[in-house]
């Protein structure tokens, strides 16, 4: 079982090498959430993740095993429509580690952590729309599809897409007020 913890700065380095290895390159092929056929360079820096640790309004939830980083996620606090949300990205678990409920375990502890701390009543993603599996994992743990779609981001300095066209798919969980 995971222990979950907020990520300080000392922590960014290690979670930008987790989510990179989950994401990109050869390393994440070990696991299923792969976007290594899709995508080149790297999912997140350091400086990237150092703004979110000191950041008031978002923080990167950490999971840990045998006292080993081995899963993280970025929740921010949102307002959508007055009301409070949150939105989860970067959702990365060890590639030799997935498919042992370690997602499930996190997202569940994000979602707890953030209706608690922010009231949020509801939680949303944007997850590339090709990667169907990694969708239909989301729509199990109740998240549906909304409909609505936006461009996949240009980042040149971070990540070359190998597919085009590509977009990003949204996807919520209302959970009441």
């Amino acid at each position: 079982m995971l222990n979950f913890f907020k990520a300080e700065l000392s922590d960014c380095e290690h979670l930008s090498q987790l989510i990179n290895s989950a994401y990109r390159g050869e390393p994440s092929r070990q696991g299923w959430t792969t976007e290594a056929d899709i995508l080149d360079g790297v999912r997140t820096t350091t400086a990237d993740l150092a703004k979110i640790v000191q950041s008031t309004d978002q923080f990167i939830l950490m999971g840990e095993l045998n006292q080993e980083i081995v899963a993280c996620m970025h929740c921010q606090r949102q307002t959508l429509s007055g009301h409070p949300t949150a939105h989860f990205g970067m959702i990365a678990v060890k590639p030799t580690l997935q498919n042992k409920g370690h997602g499930k375990d996190l997202v569940a502890a994000a979602e707890a952590m953030t209706k608690r701390q922010w009231r949020a009543v509801g939680f949303y993603m944007v997850v590339i729309s090709i990667r169907t599996e990694v969708i239909e994992f989301y729509e199990r743990l109740e998240y549906e599809r909304t409909g609505e779609f936006v461009d996949f981001p240009i980042n040149p300095d971070k990540w070359q897409p190998k597919v085009a066209g590509l977009n990003l798919q949204y996807l919520a969980k209302l959970v009441g007020k």
